[in-house]
């Protein structure tokens, strides 16, 4: 007798229906076909013992169990359940009348328990589209699949809690979540706050600047100067996340098995702060089998380099192309997975090896020509994908001491919300562009025209300063942003005055 289940696989953040089909027949030896890897190939050891547990048996004949479609590379161990319910239909032992009605999935532990799978939501979002009665799951993961409406989520603890069910003899209630409930109490659930920073009031405007623009930021500033604590808040002042941004990042993070039995939908944006020690692929993704990278992680929110020049060479030049399309796409021979990476990348550097250069009281102990050696680890091609440069200096004691309140990030984000609405209205029609930083040349030109004064202050700018010809497109871009901040429909001389000073980096002797 053949007896068919439905299991998933993901393939970058999509997912696709597997059917496993069983057959248990005349013969000897058990057979697993269908591109199997090592851990779908090791189920046969959790399914005969698990079966065991619950006072079952393991056929004693030909046992031939087949993953289609067969040229889909199936990974992982959450085909245990599924493969276990199917051979107890197939060789008769129990009748399962809705077997065929749900996608299952699960790893099985020897003693018949079910341990969490990754990529459970879209597999849930793939079940509702192919109309599935319903999605049968660790309880660990069910909160997770429950943000899918339209679809029975039964989570189950046991081999034998899924055999119960499906013969009808144990009712489970579907795990029901109301997502947008969940989605709008969460938006402003941020650990760190604007008002917690005394002093660095020009660092918070070039945050917000960024915030508004969408604008990456590299902070160059001494050991203690707040670079760390800056980068921490700027999530909380970043647009709120819309319903589809925090389905797509929960879908990410589903994947990469980085979400929690509590955690339904990811409601604030990412913030990712890799070690300087991480490789080429956890930071972009891959692997022997593709899994999204930090930057991926990152998607709608933040990706944070702390000592920006600490991180190997090739780590920084594979984010170049990702930083320009907003996607990774990992190339194998088989197959090609595309992972999103929409994020803006914050990035903070000590100005030199001993950190003190250009500091206003301590004396730096660099040799000639260290300070350059130590800013040329930053290729010129990243650093053109960096539209604020922002001096950071340490706070004085007056600052750090003040009564006064901060500004809150609530306070900041409502204004930066206002700069995204022109924003907003002004690519309408470009629905791949959301914001200034994400204009290419062409539209520069047409979005960032200036007046002749304004013209003539950034000639001045570009000779007196020695910025170079990339510093530009950034200056006109930031400029663009701050005058959407300002709810002026035209960029005047004091926009492009304020952006010229965030292009610290594009000064010729800046290093000295």
């Amino acid at each position: 007798m053949v007896a068919k289940t439905f299991g998933s696989a993901v393939s970058g953040v999509d997912a696709k229906v597997i059917t496993i089909e069983v057959n248990v027949g005349q013969g000897t030896k058990f057979f697993l076909v269908g591109l199997p890897d090592s851990a779908v190939k090791e189920s046969q050891q959790r399914v005969e013992s698990s079966l065991k547990y619950f006072g079952y048996r393991m056929p004693r004949q030909k046992v031939v169990v087949n993953l289609a479609p067969a040229d889909i590379r199936k990974e992982g161990s959450s085909y245990d359940l599924p493969i276990a319910l199917g051979i107890l239909q197939s060789s008769e032992q129990v009748v399962l009348p809705t077997l065929s009605e749900y996608i299952i999935m699960g790893e099985l532990s020897l003693d018949g328990e079910l341990r969490p799978v990754k990529g459970v939501l879209p597999i849930a979002i793939e079940a509702r589209k192919k109309g599935f009665k319903g999605f049968i799951l660790p309880n660990f993961n069910a909160a997770e699949a429950s943000i899918v409406n339209n679809l029975d989520i039964i989570g189950v603890d046991t081999l034998e809690e899924a055999i119960l069910y499906l013969e009808g003899k144990l009712e489970i209630k579907p795990t029901v979540t109301d997502t947008r409930d969940i989605f709008y109490n969460s938006l402003d659930l941020y650990e760190f706050d604007f008002s917690d920073v005394q002093g660095q009031e020009n660092i918070k405007r070039a945050m917000e600047i960024a915030a508004a623009g969408g604008h990456n930021v590299i902070m160059i500033g001494p050991p203690g100067a707040g670079k760390t604590m800056l980068a921490k808040r700027l999530p909380s002042i970043l647009p709120p996340l819309t319903l589809q941004e925090a389905l797509e990042t929960t879908k990410i993070h589903s994947v990469a098995g980085k979400l929690n039995s509590n955690a339904a939908l990811i409601a604030q944006r990412p913030f990712r702060s890799p070690h300087h020690t991480i490789s080429d692929v956890a930071l972009v993704g891959g692997g022997g089998n593709p899994q999204p990278g930090e930057i991926s992680l990152s998607h709608n929110g933040v990706l944070f380099l702390d000592e920006l020049p600490e991180f190997k060479r090739t780590v920084l030049e594979v984010m170049r192309q990702p930083l320009e399309e907003r996607k990774v796409t990992i190339s194998r021979a088989k197959v090609s997975v595309d992972y999103p990476a929409n994020f803006m990348l914050i990035a903070s550097m000590n100005p030199c090896p001993c950190g003190y250069y250009n500091h206003p009281e301590k004396e730096c102990v660099c040799g000639p020509g260290i300070v350059q050696r130590y800013l040329n680890k930053i290729s010129g091609p990243l650093l053109d994908r960096i539209d604020l440069h922002v001096e950071v200096t340490p706070v004085k004691f007056e600052e750090m001491t003040s009564l006064r309140k901060a500004e809150s990030s609530t306070n900041i984000r409502d204004k930066v919300i206002i700069g995204r609405n022109k924003q907003t209205e002004r690519f309408k029609g470009n629905p791949e562009i959301y914001c200034n930083a994400m204009m290419p040349s062409h539209m520069v030109k047409e979005v960032c025209q200036i007046n002749e004064a304004g013209k003539a202050l950034l000639k001045t700018a570009m000779e007196r300063l020695g910025l170079s010809a990339r510093a530009y497109d950034r200056i006109l871009k930031v400029s663009r942003t701050i005058a959407d901040l300002a709810n002026s429909d035209e960029i005047r001389v004091e926009h492009l005055a304020e952006a010229i000073q965030y292009r610290s980096l594009d000064r010729e002797g800046w290093a000295g």
